[in-house]
């Protein structure tokens, strides 16, 4: 194998590692666009808002390396008043036209000597935004509740502040801005087709929260559009769905996007992601009534590996010889569901996994090679003739990082980016378990020890070894 395609799996292990490390630390629910406000603020050393007094003077030697800068009147310091001495003008490089007199937000780090941002030209009402932040609660829902009157703001730099800090929020606290939710104006945002399907990914998360059985119409409506733009953020939208109607909901869902072979792959994807995070974070859906859903998809073997690491995580060992069957079965158009089968028997504690396994290992002894190159982590099943080294099942570590390999073939054989994979955002209502609750009920979403220490060790070793790889590519 040249160097070349070498690092193609590398990479793809260092950035799914390093996406589920980000993820238990991130909302669920959206993905932020950049930094915000107030986190750049927080990473600076000086904040200030000043004014433009002198323009760049037009250079007219052009042999000259120096680059013009433009001269700033503080007005006000947002942060680091000890490190800015407002008698003096700030010096720094800028390229626009703007009038003097303009304000900008400029910030600077490296005191005492400080080096200043390129400068951001603010308008009356997004410089008040900045100067109203540092009173902002740190965190919270009063918090929220600041930003929620940004969302769609005319000015696009402050209604995508106020998206970023929604979608770096816990989704607990999302739940607590309830009671100061605006019912009316997220269905407005919600019908506007016009409103980009991040932005509405998050105004169904909302609805989830504050919304009731008045808006199931609607979502009804939108669900069975044909019109993309209608149906953006598809997967908030079933999430939401769910989250209002129920169990109830489930047939309506599947007919349109599990059992439907006609069904766009986006769409029956969205849906899977949905019925994922219903049964991972919340429990108004039955489990078992998540997963009956779900093994629709065994009957479209071209896309059966989009939930086969679902019913290993979620301990479905009933579908072990339709499995099986379905590896046997495989053909060019379906071939990459052999891969995700045995990592399903891996994972399954029965005894009857091993003996499948060694049976399928010498139809595609390829495909079990693949599994066990890629995956290495903590199979419950007993190791085949083709594995050379076992593992410690007991330790909660192993266990942990079974659940890792056993969800990381559906990013990679799903043929969705990391990114968008990421990006998919179901909205649903969290109920919180009581100490009383079965063993079935959804895991706690907190940080496990593999996600703190393993995953982004593994994601160091592997980051060497791609840059080791090509150092000595180029040598």
């Amino acid at each position: 194998m040249s160097r070349r395609f070498l690092l193609i799996p590398l990479a793809a292990a260092v950035v799914i590692a390093t996406c589920w490390a980000q993820r238990a630390a991130a909302c669920p629910f959206c993905a932020a666009v950049s930094q915000t406000f107030s986190e750049e603020i927080a990473s600076m050393d000086a904040v200030v808002i000043a004014r433009l007094v002198e323009a760049p003077p037009i250079n007219q030697n052009s042999q000259s390396d120096e680059v013009p800068k433009a001269r700033f009147q503080v007005e006000q310091v947002v942060k680091g008043q000890s490190f800015v001495d407002t008698s003096r003008l700030i010096e720094t490089i800028y390229f626009g036209d703007a009038p003097k007199g303009k304000s900008f937000l400029l910030m600077g780090v490296d005191p005492p000597k400080l080096m200043w941002s390129t400068p951001l030209a603010l308008t009356d009402r997004s410089r008040a935004y900045i100067s109203q932040l540092a009173g902002v609660p740190k965190e919270g829902a009063d918090r929220l509740a600041f930003f929620q009157n940004f969302l769609e703001d005319p000015e696009e730099m402050l209604a995508r502040d106020a998206y970023d800090e929604f979608a770096k929020a816990p989704y607990e606290v999302v739940i607590a801005l309830e009671p100061k939710m605006k019912h009316g104006q997220l269905v407005e945002w919600i019908t506007d087709a016009d409103v980009p399907a991040s932005r509405r990914r998050l105004y169904l998360t909302m609805l989830g929260v504050c919304g009731g059985e008045q808006d199931l119409p609607m979502l009804e409506e939108m669900l069975r559009s044909s019109d993309r733009k209608v149906k953006g953020g598809l997967d908030a939208m079933i999430g939401c769905y769910l989250t209002l109607k129920g169990a109830d909901g489930m047939p309506l869902i599947e007919n349109l996007f599990l059992k439907n072979e006609k069904a766009e792959y986006a769409d029956t994807y969205a849906a899977i992601m949905a019925l994922r995070f219903h049964g991972t974070e919340t429990d108004i859906i039955p489990r078992e009534r998540i997963l009956a859903g779900l093994r629709h998809m065994l009957e479209r073997p071209q896309l059966a590996d989009l939930v086969i690491p679902d019913l290993a995580r979620w301990e479905d060992w009933s579908q072990m010889e339709r499995l099986v069957k379905l590896f046997k079965e495989a053909d060019e158009k379906s071939s990459w569901v052999r891969v995700p089968v045995i990592n399903y028997l891996r994972a399954c504690p029965l005894p009857e996994s091993k003996k499948y396994i060694e049976e399928l290992e010498k139809v595609d002894p390829a495909a079990v090679k693949r599994a066990n190159t890629f995956f290495p982590f903590g199979p419950s099943a007993a190791p085949t003739s083709s594995e050379k080294a076992s593992s410690n099942d007991e330790s909660p570590v192993a266990a942990d990082a079974q659940n890792i390999a056993v969800a990381i073939p559906l990013a990679v054989s799903s043929g969705e980016p990391i990114a968008a994979a990421e990006s998919v955002v179901p909205a649903a209502r969290v109920t919180r378990a009581s100490p009383t609750a079965s063993v079935n009920s959804p895991p706690q979403s907190a940080p496990n020890l593999l996600t703190v220490t393993v995953v982004p060790w593994l994601a160091g070793v592997l980051l060497m070894a791609v840059i080791w790889t090509i150092l000595r590519g180029t040598g």
